[in-house]
């Protein structure tokens, strides 16, 4: 390593420091410019970088995980509301949300697809329990709990050899003696903190299967977009067993575990592949075959931004300052309407910086939580 290397590592390592000790009740500048450009005034998040700019269940519930994170209750309040009307047909007691809304063949705005993202529905009953937790709101928990629920009737399917497991969606994931499954779904945080909040229902054993599928998905410790289940893992039809825009979010979940969360060292363990390619290359692949790792193109900035966490946790320091002199050279204002990058980098920029964290229990710690006035 040369010396100015050297010096701009260092450099770099201070501004993370720095940047660690956010203040927490500065309102996160990085949402407020996400908000303003992403999220209309009556609280849709529109995927700008897409045709006709639709709107999905997971713009959504990533939003409202952010404006909880920021203290940002209002624009929570509009979030939850668009979702619930537009999505959820008024109600998000009683149906899971649509998908997909948008500018339909006919012309007219509204659901382009009907069917559910177990995924999204996941973030929102999470962003749920947490916003009534702290900022002290029972309507929130019970919401939450009840969309939790549904959850379990609805989007998940006891799988012979494996049990409670949690399908992508409501429907057309399943078809005789195989299921299609999507580890980036499963965010143990998020499991861990059903199971705390809805004790002796089914999300204990559905935290338990979720580490299994993300374990044994990953053999060569690459985590893939979609993976089949047949009782045993088999690689998916579709994607051809790569692993890429779908599955950079794995790694950005087991990085932001807590360090004593019990599924945290496996799975570093197991992924660990993932952050010697990183280290060994300076980039994250955009693809990879995750049968033998075989590695194909770069990731954009948002992958790098969704890898610093995990270099964080997998303790490789040259690595995780190398993605961040990538971030430095390529600002994402480059790419303004690059919606999944900008989450990216909601996400993993946002953790680096301290404005949140989570327990073992998979609650939220905001960096807000005990400094500044709830929203």
């Amino acid at each position: 390593m040369g010396a100015l290397q050297r010096v701009c590592l260092a450099a770099l390592s201070a501004l993370v420091f720095v940047s660690a000790q956010a203040a927490p009740c500065d309102g996160w500048p990085a949402w407020q410019d996400f908000r303003r450009h992403f999220v209309s005034d009556g609280g849709r998040v529109l995927d700008r970088g897409a045709d006709g700019q639709p709107t999905t269940s997971e713009g959504q519930s990533y939003a409202l995980f952010f404006a909880l994170a920021a203290n940002d209750r209002p624009a929570f309040d509009k979030l939850l509301q668009w979702t619930r009307d537009n999505l959820a047909g008024g109600d998000l007691s009683a149906r899971l949300p649509a998908w997909q809304w948008g500018k339909r063949p006919d012309g007219q705005w509204g659901v382009m697809d009907d069917n559910s993202a177990s995924d999204s529905d996941l973030w929102i009953a999470y962003d749920l329990l947490e916003a009534g937790r702290l900022w002290r709101e029972p309507r929130y928990t019970a919401l939450g709990k009840l969309l939790a629920l549904r959850i379990l009737r609805e989007e998940t399917a006891d799988l012979p050899g494996l049990g409670p497991t949690l399908l992508p969606g409501r429907e057309g994931f399943r078809k005789p003696g195989l299921a299609r499954l999507n580890p980036s779904y499963l965010p143990p945080q998020l499991m861990a903190r059903m199971a705390h909040a809805l004790p002796g229902s089914n999300w204990a054993a559905l935290r338990g299967t979720s580490q299994r599928v993300l374990l044994e998905s990953a053999p060569a410790g690459f985590a893939p977009d979609w993976i089949g289940y047949r009782k045993g893992f088999v690689a998916d039809d579709a994607s051809k067993a790569s692993g890429s825009y779908n599955a950079i979010r794995v790694y950005l979940w087991a990085g932001m575990l807590a360090p004593d969360a019990p599924e945290r060292a496996a799975l570093l363990d197991r992924l660990k592949p993932m952050a010697r390619q990183v280290a060994k290359t300076g980039l994250p692949p955009e693809t990879v075959d995750t049968r033998d790792g075989k590695v194909q193109g770069s990731g954009p900035i948002g992958f790098s931004m969704a890898l610093l966490p995990f270099l964080q946790a997998q303790g490789d320091q040259a690595a995780l300052q190398t993605q961040l002199l990538r971030v430095e050279a390529m600002p994402l204002s480059e790419r303004p309407d690059a919606y999944y990058d900008h989450v990216l980098t909601l996400f993993g920029q946002g953790w680096q910086q301290a404005r949140y964290r989570f327990k073992a229990n998979g609650e939220l710690v905001p960096a807000w939580e005990g400094a500044c006035a709830p929203s």
